[in-house]
């Protein structure tokens, strides 16, 4: 299967600028095994509409990119993966993740602060609060009954190995966020020894009022991927290989 990784090497001090003498992306064709490959989709969710919760759609700004995604990506891409036979797990939010550190007891007066002034802002936070007591599978990501969930890493790493499993690719929302850090994300199975990788298609980032118009978040984050957990699929590549 066509894949894309990222050379990150060799700085050339001759430069002004060191790091443009990385070789940068690249593509190769990889052996990549049915039986020991999985798709993860991560935290995709029916997120309402505008009108239903205008105040999570404010401050989640992805989520018409991610809807636009659930509805062209989405179904050819886990029809294809489920006629090819591949394990197809589902990761939700709700679980711990395996870090059983001693609790913080922060300072309320600034975790209120940055609620209303960070994320998610004082008149936002009903909506989002109304939003994911709903929260449910859209049509389109909705689990077979055969099909695992899991709701952490542990979890997510029991159904792996259950079936041998020890690449995961990871589609969903968002790819700098939920994808990488949330439990049963890429950080905390790549630390248990997962290959761990996306389809650039198949997932968006959360970015700001900077980024936003080139999607240079999700040009970032999917060189960290590259980088340091797996790889990157194009989708026409992806479903190319496992015709």
């Amino acid at each position: 299967m066509r894949a894309w990784y990222y050379q990150q090497f060799d700085a050339d001090f001759t430069r002004d600028i060191p790091a443009e003498g990385y070789g940068g992306w690249k593509q190769a064709e990889l052996p990549i095994r049915k039986e020991a490959t999985a798709l993860v989709v991560m935290h995709a969710w029916d997120t309402g509409t505008r009108e239903q919760f205008p105040g999570w759609h404010r401050a989640v700004e992805y989520i018409p990119r991610a809807d636009q995604i659930l509805r062209d990506v989405f179904p050819p891409l886990l029809a294809a993966v489920r006629a090819a036979g591949w394990p197809v797990f589902h990761v939700v939010s709700g679980g711990s993740d395996e870090q059983h550190l001693p609790r913080a007891q922060p300072d309320t007066n600034l975790l209120r602060f940055r609620a209303e002034n960070v994320f998610v802002g004082r008149y936002n936070e009903a909506d989002v609060k109304a939003g994911f007591a709903r929260l449910d599978f859209p049509e389109q990501a909705r689990p077979l009954a055969t099909e695992g969930i899991a709701e952490n890493g542990e979890q997510l790493a029991t159904l792996a190995s259950a079936v041998g499993v020890s690449h995961l690719v990871y589609v969903g929302f968002a790819l700098n966020w939920c994808l990488l850090l949330s439990p049963g994300g890429m950080a905390e199975l790549s630390r248990a020894g997962y290959l761990c990788s996306t389809i650039r298609e198949a997932t968006t980032a959360v970015e700001n009022a900077e980024s936003a118009r080139t999607e240079q978040a999700k040009a970032l984050a999917l060189w960290r991927v590259a980088l340091a957990f797996g790889f990157v699929f194009d989708l026409a590549d992806f479903l190319e290989g496992l015709a």
